[in-house]
């Protein structure tokens, strides 16, 4: 059947932009259609970005426009948290330091390392612009009235004047509308207790609360008693400051939105004084803050894509990556429908397992850095269905010292959360909660491999507008993938091997390869995966006398999780 589009897209936000203009960019010959039903720009909360959105960018062509606009760089987080009120930093870039260049800059050094701060009415109409001049026919206050279906496949999409568009692939990135996501009955989960609700406003010529080389800042997270607030500049006059609190809170204060928020903000004494010679700008806003992931994220000829398919509380700053990655593996599963490489079932089957995963690792997260905040104690009887899904069954006692010890963080399917190194925040957190982390290969010598009760399955690996599978292995709800330094530490232990051992072959496997620091990479690398092979049971670990036993892990606080050395606050 002919259609009028090879692809059509609900939504021109950030998913849509990606998705459309990555589409364009691999196959140039695919007519795609972006209905957006506002005209933009508009304005839009969600502003501060992880160092992935950069290299997702660059793959798209539109980095430089991006930096063009001269949005703040963000090198990473200054953090206030759980049991005490020193202010601590995560740095994208190792000792925070941003070298002084000229902007707008190139992406090249640092800056793949960098991420930035976003005004969205900007951000947001820069990157639909550039899907349009990449190709993509771009309709703007174009709301879609109807989705057409026969069964679970969509038949074309009614506008508001009564037309019918049809393609032969759509995807929805209508944000929290999920227009084809409600019309094929897709249910959401909401896997944690946290309901919060977001209040905000901009403000105009508040203070930095630092300022790294040319134009880096870090946003700041800043618990309170109620909550916690967001400082996140987004220009070089105009900042984003909200206030999250628990929904039950605020239903109990029973007082307005505004009086709640400039309340906890005039009562922060970092906040107050950026804020001191700054403007509000208008009434501020409100929207509800909690988690929730789509059962399903394609159907038999859509896909779900943006914060349609799933939201993680913000507390990393998560959304935005999450929206425009898995866009990303939208576009590029597309591709490979048309090529006809893959099954068509599994092509879907790993886009769903990969970004629902991605999604509920963030919320788990989210839901394991809340434990450390005294507004949000209820959590402790929430401890043992994180534990669940993690594939452990635990008392509610028991999976909150697991959690207080960080034991989630590390999966068969990755080892970092966000762009955070895993082991570094294990340490971190558990300053914050007061309980020593967990190690599962500390003290041990001797490893081996287990693949006892796992079936052969393939993962995907994305890049330059192809998908290629590599080989897995699925235990339970964890998958193990045989790729890049996990896959090298997989292969090591297929014999038993001594602690002493995998370094010395790390070592081999570096000489005439690697630099020293590129060595030093390599070998974090292979403990991460040594550690979540161990903790989730694809290795076997033991002590034996006479070998040399792994050490603890010394998480290298100085260089990229420490102690804020940069902003004054007073004491009082």
């Amino acid at each position: 059947m002919s259609s009028d589009y090879d692809v059509l897209i609900i939504g021109g936000g950030p998913a849509g932009s990606t998705a459309g203009s990555l589409l364009a960019k691999y196959a140039p010959r695919l007519r795609i259609g972006i209905l957006e039903r506002e005209k933009f720009p508009r304005e839009h909360v969600g502003e501060s970005q992880l160092p992935l959105i950069s290299k997702i960018l660059h793959e798209m062509g539109v980095w430089e426009k991006v930096e063009a606009a001269g949005f703040p760089i963000k090198i990473g987080g200054t953090y206030r948290w759980g049991r005490t009120d020193e202010l601590w930093d995560f740095d994208f870039i190792k000792g925070g330091k941003l070298t002084a260049i000229a902007r707008p800059g190139t992406f090249t050094g640092q800056r793949q390392n960098t991420a930035f701060q976003v005004d969205r009415a900007i951000y947001d109409e820069i990157l639909l612009t550039h899907a349009q001049s990449m190709g993509c026919e771009v309709r703007q206050a174009t709301p879609v009235r109807e989705v057409k279906r026969e069964g679970d496949r969509v038949e074309g999409l009614v506008l508001e004047d009564g037309s019918v568009l049809t393609a032969r692939h759509y995807i929805d990135a209508s944000g929290n509308s999920g227009i084809l996501r409600r019309t094929m009955q897709i249910d959401l989960d909401t896997p944690s207790n946290l309901q919060n609700i977001a209040i905000w406003n901009y403000w105009t010529d508040a203070e930095w609360a630092v300022t790294i080389g040319h134009g880096g800042t870090r946003v700041q997270i800043l618990s309170q008693k109620i909550g916690w607030i967001w400082f996140i500049p987004v220009g070089r006059d105009r900042t984003s400051i909200g206030l999250i609190v628990p929904a039950e809170y605020y239903k109990r204060r029973g007082v307005r939105p505004e009086d709640l928020y400039y309340e906890a903000v005039q009562g922060d004494r970092l906040v107050s004084r950026l804020i001191a010679n700054a403007k509000k700008e208008a009434e501020v806003r409100t929207t509800k803050d909690w988690s929730y992931v789509a059962e399903r994220l394609a159907g038999e000829n859509w896909f779900l894509a943006g914060e349609c398919a799933g939201f993680a509380d913000p507390i990393l700053s998560a959304g935005m990556s999450l929206s425009q990655s898995g866009a990303r593996e939208v576009a590029y599963a597309i591709l490979a429908l048309d090529r006809g490489e893959y099954e068509a079932d599994w092509i879907k089957r790993q886009y769903t397992l990969n970004h629902s995963g991605h999604i509920r690792q963030h919320i788990r997260f989210a839901d394991y850095w809340y434990t450390a905040h005294g507004a949000f104690s209820d959590l402790k009887d929430h401890a043992a269905v994180i534990a669940g899904e993690a594939g452990l069954q635990m008392s509610s006692e028991e999976a909150w010292q697991w959690l207080g010890q960080g034991g989630f963080i590390d999966t068969g399917g990755g080892t970092d959360i966000g762009f955070f190194g895993s082991l570094a925040t294990k340490e971190l957190i558990s300053s914050f909660t007061g309980q020593q982390a967990f190690y599962a290969i500390e003290g041990k010598t001797h490893f081996k491999l287990n693949l006892d009760g796992a079936e052969k399955d393939w993962v995907a690996q994305l890049s330059n507008g192809r998908m290629t599978r590599y080989r897995s292995y699925t235990k339970g709800k964890h998958t193990l993938p045989v790729v890049n330094t996990m896959g090298w530490t997989v292969r090591l232990l297929k014999d038993e091997m001594t602690y002493a051992e995998i370094r010395d072959a790390a070592k081999a496997h570096a000489i005439g390869k690697m630099t020293t620091e590129e060595y030093r990479f390599f070998w974090s690398q292979v403990v991460k995966s040594l550690e979540a092979l161990v903790s989730y049971g694809w290795a076997e670990a033991r002590m034996a006398e006479g070998f040399e036993a792994c050490p603890r892990f010394q998480a290298d606080l100085d260089q990229t999780v420490h102690p804020n050395r940069d902003i004054a606050v007073d004491s009082e």
